[in-house]
């Protein structure tokens, strides 16, 4: 499938497979943006990391999606629910934490790494219908509480419709702190800089097995080699079928279309997106996009909750496409192709062991690049001894659904399919 991020990622090193045993503290299986952000946490605190890959470094969802690090958060109200019954004074802030703290983490390692990966700042969330303009206007309250005055504000329709050319949206919320940015590449530095601390790396080296030998030892199986560790961190998402006895049933997953068109004019890309900010609306199945470093349309939406492909991405998304930017009918698309997100039912994304040695951090339900950044510290943080907010993850009451995985997407869908006639509806 023709992706616009691995057409584009430059330059990168080709990591070798794993043929011989290697001993470290931590193996890490998944080298997408959690397990990456994962490798750096640990090799800064001086943990000896090994990280491992069926594929290349970004294969999965992390080189195929819309780029985009928002503030928002999957599961937030059914967190708030729960931990106001146990930690009530300790909620909001622990939400809010969540929400924002992986903006700062990216932030800082990309300057720090030098990672070049077309970071940009700025992000309008749009009302799909007037009736979300009152939650809007709570979104904005909130932000201002917590000290956001400067860079979250409401916008009117007229004011969406001077930034953006389109007949669609009521209002929306402009926020500076949101960024969005070329994924794969900041995948791909932080590989980088976690191997330039020493951690090492192994593309194309499937994990067959994970084996406990004691309280203190694990053994991480591939076909040619063993990796002995002391602790085990699972971060495939949606892409590994990895302890399906604990973690079975909990996360489901969903198909998301992207497409890139080809390169716009200066002007035509400001007439259309006047500020350059990614945006998103405000359905339950949501449409968004944003200008690449290279003056290309990236948009995405249409996501197949069942789990099974997309066939012909360009021509599902691009309806889509036309109806929001009618001054775009016809043009050309290059770049088309379809990515996995792990959809947990409640929309808590999903951090703890499944044993003793085996962490895992995974279900972020399409909104994981922050999410993903923060786990990784929380989950470094835990394998360093403290285990404070590992626990309150442990303690959030999840669905699980005791269902082979196909019968559980179709289920998703079902419920999806719900939202979706309600949106249309109004």
């Amino acid at each position: 499938m023709n992706n616009y991020y691995t057409a584009t990622v430059g330059t990168r090193p080709e990591w070798p497979t794993l043929d011989h045993d290697v001993t470290v503290d931590v193996v890490i299986v998944g080298a997408g943006i959690t397990g990456c952000a994962t490798a750096v946490e640990l090799a800064e605190r001086g943990f000896s990391v090994a990280l491992v890959d069926a594929h290349s470094v970004g294969w999965g969802a992390t080189g195929r999606n819309g780029g985009q690090v928002t503030g928002s958060l999957s599961g937030d109200n059914a967190m708030l629910k729960q931990l106001k019954k146990k930690k009530p004074s300790h909620a909001d802030q622990f939400v809010w934490d969540l929400r924002w703290r992986g903006h700062d983490i990216i932030t800082e390692r990309i300057h720090k790494y030098h990672i070049d990966c077309g970071l940009k700042t700025g992000h309008i969330f749009t009302a799909w219908e007037k009736k979300d303009l009152a939650e809007f206007e709570k979104m904005v309250e909130q932000a201002h509480t917590y000290g956001m005055q400067d860079t979250v504000s409401l916008l009117t329709q007229q004011a969406v419709h001077e930034r953006l050319a389109t007949p669609l949206y009521h209002g929306g919320v402009l926020n500076t702190k949101n960024l969005h940015l070329h994924s794969l590449k900041l995948c791909v530095g932080e590989a980088q800089a976690a191997h330039s601390l020493g951690a090492k790396i192994y593309e194309n080296t499937a994990v067959t097995a994970i084996e406990t030998i004691s309280p203190e030892r694990v053994h991480v199986v591939t076909r040619k080699g063993t990796l002995r560790a002391k602790k085990v961190v699972l971060a495939g998402n949606a892409y590994h079928r990895l302890m399906r006895l604990q973690l079975g049933g909990y996360l489901f997953p969903a198909v998301l279309g992207n497409l890139v068109t080809e390169k716009l004019s200066a002007e035509l890309c400001q007439r259309i997106n006047r500020d350059d900010n990614a945006v998103y609306d405000s359905r339950t199945v949501l449409d968004y996009y944003r200008i690449t470093h290279d003056n290309r349309l990236m948009f995405g939406g249409g996501t197949n909750y069942s789990g099974r492909d997309i066939d012909d991405v360009a021509s599902h998304l691009r309806p889509a496409l036309e109806a929001t930017f009618p001054a775009l009918k016809d043009v050309g698309i290059e770049y088309a192709w379809t990515g996995k997100a792990g959809i947990v039912i409640n929309r808590i994304p999903m951090l703890g062991r499944a044993k003793a040695q085996v962490y895992f951090a995974q279900g972020y339900s399409g909104h994981g690049m922050a999410t993903s950044h923060v786990l990784a510290e929380i989950l470094a943080t835990a394998l360093a001894g403290d285990f404070e907010r590992l626990r309150t993850f442990e303690d959030f009451w999840r669905w699980r659904m005791p269902v082979p995985a196909t019968a559980g997407s179709a289920l998703v869908a079902l419920g999806m399919r719900y939202y979706q006639l309600k949106d249309r509806l109004g």
